[in-house]
């Protein structure tokens, strides 16, 4: 799938569903495989399945969110279950900002969460990035005070051969323009690319924003470079999240191919939402048939 020819003004430049799902089912085998065939159970709402766990690891954008509103029962779904004595942490691959932020940002759309229920695919990819001289693909303004190597912008950078790594952070000022110009330099002089949102699109009011997975994908289509992922689907942020849990844990997301093949990778039960996330509107149980990734649960929101 060639990019669509964005202007950088675009800010949330989207993809139908069929073009993001078509994309998701050509990359299968750069995810991790379906282990096993989920049981497809059905529940009205999480907290009718909640005594069946100890913890839960949420997805954001379709979970909790969309874009900067938060999901009715959220809120609730939250206070309800540390009410009830069960963990969680958010995993989000949303690496614009780190998890200072993320958690201001929850705050301010009420919901109940603390600095170490956040585990955010920025700081997982960070935590990789050492000796280099890394150009990051990021919104306006970020400062990277947080990253552990030096960090330049490269939207302000005149030589794009001259960084030794890329670090794809956010695709907020990203075009199909910039895409190949990035392409035509990693022609010229292959380097390591990082991928900090491993997402290819995320739902927003709007519809489906292009995330940096998608630019990660193509530009891995287009010069045989694999880039690093961090992020869901892939194990490193699961490890983070899990590490702060206990017991039997469930994964809830609203996407097949990352939070619930992610979920499965790592051993976690998974619950699928279909009401505000990248499935909305949608036929679920023929997609779920068409990609054979099989949920163990499926609310239509938490």
């Amino acid at each position: 799938m060639n990019p669509p020819d964005l202007a950088i003004e675009d800010r949330y430049a989207s993809l139908s569903l069929d073009q993001a799902w078509t994309r998701y089912e050509s990359i299968r085998d750069r995810l991790p495989p379906a282990a096993r065939r989920g049981r497809m159970r059905t529940a009205a709402r999480l907290l009718d399945v909640a005594q069946d766990y100890d913890g839960f690891l949420f997805d954001s954008f379709g979970v909790l969110n969309v874009g900067e509103t938060v999901i009715p029962g959220a809120a609730e779904c939250l206070r309800d279950l540390r009410a009830r004595g069960k963990r969680f942490c958010i995993l989000t691959n949303a690496a614009s900002y780190g998890v200072d932020t993320a958690l201001a940002k929850y705050r301010r759309m009420g919901l109940d969460v603390r600095a170490d229920e956040v585990v955010s695919s920025r700081d997982v990819a960070f935590a990789h990035l050492s000796g280099r001289g890394w150009a990051a693909i990021a919104a306006s303004g970020d400062g990277f005070e947080d990253a552990p190597a030096p960090l330049t912008d490269l939207l302000a950078i005149t030589d794009w051969d001259t960084p030794d790594g890329f670090v794809f952070l956010s695709s907020i000022r990203w075009n199909a323009g910039l895409q190949d110009r990035l392409i035509a330099s990693l022609h010229r002089r292959p380097r390591p690319v990082i991928i900090g949102n491993p997402d290819l699109v995320a739902p927003r009011e709007g519809g489906l924003s292009l995330e940096p997975g998608f630019w990660g994908h193509d530009l891995q289509d287009r010069t045989g470079i694999v880039p690093r992922f961090f992020g869901k689907p892939y194990r490193e942020a699961f490890d983070a999240g899990l590490a702060r849990l206990s017991g039997r844990v469930a994964m809830v997301g609203d996407t097949l191919h990352t939070d619930i093949l992610g979920g499965m990778d790592v051993g976690c039960d998974t619950i699928l939402v279909t009401h505000y996330g990248i499935l909305v509107g949608c036929e679920v149980g023929a997609l779920i048939a068409q990609s054979g990734i099989l949920p163990d649960l499926i609310l239509p929101s938490i």
